[in-house]
């Protein structure tokens, strides 16, 4: 089965290293992304655009929209969404924004939230739904809790999504993490929505034993199963692992055993094809 990680990460940022080399144990690196990619048949990668100018600064007010992806020259099968820095959103900064997403391999806009302390539907974002339009892009969240002490929780709760789901029905948003671990809110959401999808990245961070204890555990992962099932709509979730924050296998193994098996392909496959359609001319 051919499979696309619709959420990964690929920038100098610090704390990715630290995790990668101290907590996950993956080969940060165009090696090590092309590698685990190869032997699992993840023909795709989609990252989300991240900088940090502070060193362990994430997240950084400084950094420039666009963010891109800085780690090393990116491999043949990775793209990436532009991240929108909401301090840096001036009339240059969206100029600059807007050459890049007619970037072939600019497939979607990620948003911070959580990270930056403004809402979704803060008007700061305004004239990012507008390009989203422009451009038939999708918008990508961050939802759930934040891998830095210093985010502000109730900005990234999977709630504040609906407002703009219901004011930009023309827009595809994808929340990623499903929203963890207020995934039945996240749930009703994705329920209610039509233009509203969730990735599964990032319920885990940790090395494939962690993986493995967790996804074996009656009770860990009992409210995202509980989730699941509450949508009744497999077809709006998007495989993604999050990366350097796990390693590759054990997370597509972690992930086939929440999905039902006859899903398996929208999931891991066809549902990311619908939300990211500039993704086709890489596959």
């Amino acid at each position: 089965m051919k499979i696309i990680d619709a959420h990964m990460h690929f920038s100098n940022i610090a704390e990715f290293r630290k995790t990668a080399s101290d907590v996950s144990f993956v080969d940060y690196s165009v090696r090590g992304i092309v590698k685990e990619y190869k032997e699992n048949q993840v023909v795709l990668g989609i990252g989300m655009g991240l900088t940090e100018i502070e060193k362990g600064g994430f997240p950084d007010p400084s950094t420039l929209t666009p963010m891109g992806m800085d780690l090393d020259k990116l491999p043949y099968n990775i793209v990436y969404c532009a991240g929108i820095n909401p301090y840096d959103a001036d009339p240059e900064a969206l100029k600059r924004l807007e050459l890049e997403v007619q970037k072939k391999n600019v497939v979607g806009l990620k948003i911070y939230l959580g990270y930056y302390p403004f809402y979704a539907y803060d008007e700061v974002y305004k004239p990012i739904y507008e390009l989203a339009m422009k451009y038939k892009l999708p918008v990508v969240f961050h939802t759930g809790d934040t891998y830095s002490e210093r985010g502000l929780l109730k900005y990234s709760h999977p709630l504040t999504l609906d407002e703009v789901a219901v004011k930009y029905r023309e827009i595809n948003f994808m929340m990623a993490h499903f929203g963890d671990p207020w995934v039945l809110d996240g749930a009703e959401v994705l329920y209610k929505n039509r233009n509203m999808y969730a990735d599964l990245s990032g319920l885990i961070v940790g090395d494939g034993a962690k993986v493995q204890r967790l996804k074996d555990s009656p009770l860990f992962f009992a409210h995202v199963r509980h989730a699941l099932v509450y949508t009744d709509c497999y077809q709006k979730f998007i495989f993604g692992t999050d990366w350097p924050l796990v390693p590759i296998k054990p997370y597509i193994q972690f992930v086939k055993e929440l999905i039902p098996v006859e899903y398996h392909e929208d999931v891991f496959y066809n549902t990311a094809l619908k939300v990211f359609p500039k993704i086709k001319a890489f596959l």
